[in-house]
């Protein structure tokens, strides 16, 4: 299968991407960089994508084993290194789970499968970073 995206420039430091989904994204620098930060950042898109993939799977596991979560949110946090290019060289991931009935180790199952078998965006990370994973339970 293959993802084609197409990226066009809208002038300046702005950028519009598509989208299979059919949504359209804006991309822009910081007005330290010369844009007008009027858009999103390409670096912190790619957390954004780790976190949505993982975000996917437990979600759906969560469904798919009945489990009573009131909410739940992704915290990601990425260390970007000093040198050009720079990149990402270790990036957490905290799951923060929030309920009155929360299961922790069906919840702690569902990530696993997520982070280990499931999300491919998280397969991609691992190629080039150190990934920490912790969870956090809120129960009510």
């Amino acid at each position: 299968m293959t993802n084609h995206i197409t990226t066009k420039w809208l002038g300046e430091m702005a950028f519009e991407s598509n989208n299979p989904s059919g949504l359209n994204l804006k991309i822009d620098a910081s007005p330290d960089d010369g844009g007008k930060g009027e858009g999103l950042r390409p670096k912190a898109l790619m957390l954004t994508s780790l976190a949505g993939c993982s975000g996917l799977d437990v979600a759906s596991l969560i469904k798919k084993m009945k489990l009573e979560v009131d909410d739940f949110h992704i915290e990601t946090i990425a260390n970007l290194t000093e040198e050009h290019p720079k990149y990402y060289d270790s990036v957490t991931i905290e799951y923060h789970f929030y309920g009155s009935n929360l299961k922790e180790e069906k919840l702690k199952k569902a990530v696993d499968l997520s982070v280990e078998k499931y999300c491919g965006v998280m397969e991609m990370f691992r190629r080039f970073a150190e990934l920490k994973i912790e969870l956090a339970f809120h129960h009510k």
